[in-house]
């Protein structure tokens, strides 16, 4: 967690810096403390604090993409904080790895990552993938926002981190009630929420193992 934490907030300042060090609108009026200062604090804000201290609006779109993976990754695992947590994603990039490497085991730190919790991980990545691709959609198909702003707002929803590039006050009851619904989603957990609504059963059958050719 500790390592994951800091790996990404020095990730995400390296390229807010460099991306908007130029930017006019951002933070290339400012000296050169005070840039290093605001790209720092607007990385660490992606982390579910939800202030700026630049206009979201005038990022490049690069910035805004960096600021979309570290809003998605989100904060700390038993937090108050959404997203799908650090440690879910490093567990992710972890089980990456090994395979690339043809490891048989995920290891860390000396001891073994079990199975199910890289299960889980790769489960809560996608559930979550799969509820922000879906409310994009349906606010693409009812929004005049560009795209950018569109998924930019869904992110920051499904973090909880607040952050927005305008569209906000734009958005009817309807659309405001999906976002709603991301931000608490984002918040519990997709896998939480997918648990609570549906009645999983045990199987007791367990049937030969079989192949499928990927990639």
């Amino acid at each position: 967690m500790f390592v994951g934490t800091g790996s990404l907030i020095a990730v995400g300042f390296f390229f807010f810096y460099y991306l908007e060090h130029a930017n006019l609108k951002t933070i290339g009026a400012l000296s050169a403390g005070d840039k290093l200062l605001a790209s720092f604090f607007q990385v660490v804000t992606t982390r579910t604090a939800g202030f700026n201290t630049v206009d979201i609006a005038s990022l490049n779109e690069a910035t805004l993409f960096v600021m979309m993976i570290m809003m998605f990754i989100g904060a700390g695992s038993v937090s108050t904080g959404g997203g799908i947590k650090v440690t879910t994603f490093i567990v992710i990039l972890l089980a990456v790895l090994s395979f690339f490497r043809r490891n048989e085991f995920v290891t860390v730190f000396k001891r073994t990552i079990k199975n199910s919790t890289i299960n889980r991980a790769f489960a809560i990545a996608i559930a979550g993938q799969f509820l922000i691709f879906l409310a994009v959609f349906i606010l693409m198909i009812t929004e005049k926002a560009s795209f950018i702003e569109i998924l930019f707002e869904v992110v920051s929803a499904f973090g909880t981190v607040g952050l927005s590039m305008g569209i906000t006050n734009s958005l009817t009851t309807i659309r405001k009630f999906v976002i709603i619904v991301i931000m608490f989603t984002g918040l519990i957990g997709p896998l939480t929420l997918i648990f609570t609504l549906s009645n999983p059963k045990q199987k007791k059958i367990r049937y030969p193992d079989g192949d499928v050719f990927t990639g």
